[in-house]
């Protein structure tokens, strides 16, 4: 991966809830840059630019969550031959079209992260604002190097980590040592990021889906327990628990609706709109969707629930339903009620946490995109929320060997769910399964950082009909596939010095 990346956006005079199209982009150097960086204006315009990339459709809508989709929990809803491969392991899908580009799409809102850093402190304006500039500029870095580190990076390599203040144009930066560098990089980000930006609830609606200080907290948290430092990952979601600014919403289900896109359990979520030819944002609820909607939308059938997932469920639990659709449920779709079935979807079942935007009647334009190809909806896919910070709390406490029933419980009562005692590392697997199915969370990657990929990829994977093996068993080799492979024109560009992760 090369330094620099040759792309600026620049969105002039617009904010970023403004947008419903993908930005203009003038290339790196061009005369209309001469003069940037002078004037308050330049920065918005930065700062926007940093968040353009989250439109492409492979960002957090498809792309990135063919790895999600690895686990046990889903399987990849109709033919696909490169997902087909990333769920088996299999090492031929490195060069395919959906994962390629997440590595450089990550870097190109890195630079553009580092842009600001270098050229933002030297304009004179509003000095809150400059700080609030900086800290979303800080959050994005260690937000992206995070995604990159856990994706990519392990023992044996990390990522390239980019000098953020003095680039050397077109050299190549090496591989950091291993994965526990890049961690330590995206703590420095981040707690710089907590030190200059507000709390959420200062933000006009017009300011919505920009970077703010809890959200820089919660995934310190979550980088630490990855990092197993899990004395910080506790401390660190405790500074969001006592903030006083979070609470879980009272019903599960209300979490995924538009109304709460922006309420107490809010953290992080990647913003989406359905406004415009074509929206602008997370795709996600689209490409779940039973393919072709049932004849009223472009849905693209992919990453259906398995039965593993469906039977994981304790009698009562709330969740469940508010989870996933099975044949025979009663759902509200384009303004009726209708029964689920399904003729294409490869388990019989679909996750439903996506589905409030299609309820609406005459919804196209106003909840959902009108371009069914990029099926954008005016609901914000959560990638962090406030029930996982309590759930990081509880892994973390009980990694030291501390009672976490509390925090478990917490998640337990809003799911309708007797409390229980005494509480082990079997329950905290359970309840963020539970809790967390098909988001962004990423159980794959839960089950690699746990140890237990090799023993639940062994097994198949069911659908509605139990009698049927939807998915085979798979070869998980922890030594290999604790990581995903380095994307191949990556490699290619950096002339070898960039190397491929081990047995990939």
């Amino acid at each position: 991966m090369k330094k620099t990346i040759y792309a600026f956006s620049i969105l002039a005079g617009l904010s970023f809830t403004a947008c419903n199209k993908k930005l203009d982009v003038a290339p790196e150097g061009s005369p209309s840059l001469g003069n940037f960086w002078q004037t308050s204006k330049d920065a918005i315009s930065g700062v926007n630019a940093m968040y353009e990339p989250f439109d492409d459709e492979n960002f957090y809508g498809r792309g990135v969550f063919w790895f999600i989709d690895a686990s046990d929990d889903m399987v990849v809803g109709r033919g696909k031959p490169e997902a087909e491969n990333i769920k088996n392991f299999n090492s031929s899908f490195i060069g395919g079209s959906y994962t390629e580009g997440q590595w450089s799409l990550r870097y190109i809102v890195i630079k553009r992260a580092n842009d600001i850093l270098r050229n933002v402190p030297a304009i004179k304006m509003d000095e809150s604002l400059k700080n609030r500039y900086l800290g979303e500029a800080y959050f994005l870095s260690g937000l992206m190097y995070y995604q990159l580190a856990y994706n990519y990076g392990n023992d044996r390599a990390g990522i390239p980590i980019v000098n953020k203040y003095t680039p050397t144009p077109g050299a190549v930066v090496p591989r950091a040592a291993n994965v526990n560098v890049n961690y330590d990089s995206v703590v420095s980000d981040l707690k710089r990021a907590a030190s200059l930006l507000p709390n959420f609830d200062t933000y006009k609606p017009a300011d919505y889906g920009h970077a703010h200080r809890t959200a820089a907290l919660a995934y310190l948290a979550k980088t630490y327990l990855y990092k197993k430092d899990y004395a910080n990952a506790e401390s660190y979601a405790d500074s969001v628990i006592l903030s006083g600014k979070h609470a879980l919403l009272p019903n599960f289900a209300d979490v995924f609706t538009i109304a709460n896109n922006w309420t107490s359990e809010y953290i992080w979520s990647a913003y989406s709109t359905a406004a415009g030819t074509s929206g602008w944002g997370s795709i996600l609820p689209g490409v779940m969707l039973e393919l072709t909607g049932w004849g009223a939308y472009n849905g693209w059938g992919y990453y259906m629930p398995t039965r593993e997932l469906v039977d994981e469920y304790e009698s009562g639990d709330l969740r469940k339903a508010a989870t996933i659709l099975q044949p025979g449920d009663q759902f509200k779709y384009f303004g009726a009620m209708k029964t689920y079935s399904t003729t294409n979807s490869t388990s019989g079942y679909q996750f439903r946490k996506y589905m409030e935007p299609f309820g609406y009647d005459k919804p196209i334009g106003t909840y959902l995109s009108p371009s069914g190809d990029h099926p954008t909806t005016a609901l914000n896919p959560p990638l962090l929320r406030y029930a996982e910070v309590i759930l990081i709390k509880a892994e973390a406490k009980l990694m030291q060997g501390k009672n976490a029933d509390a925090e478990i419980n917490l998640i337990r009562k809003r799911a309708g769910l007797n409390p229980i005692s005494g509480a082990t590392m079997t329950d905290l697997k359970h309840e963020r399964r539970m809790e967390l199915a098909g988001e962004w969370a990423d159980r794959h990657h839960d089950l690699v950082r746990w140890g237990d990929a090799q023993a639940a990829y062994a097994k198949p994977l069911h659908g509605y009909d139990p009698t049927k093996v939807i998915w085979p068993a798979r070869k998980f080799n922890p030594d290999v596939h604790n990581v995903w492979p380095v994307p191949q024109r990556e490699i290619d560009a950096s002339g070898g010095k960039i190397q491929q992760n081990q047995g990939w």
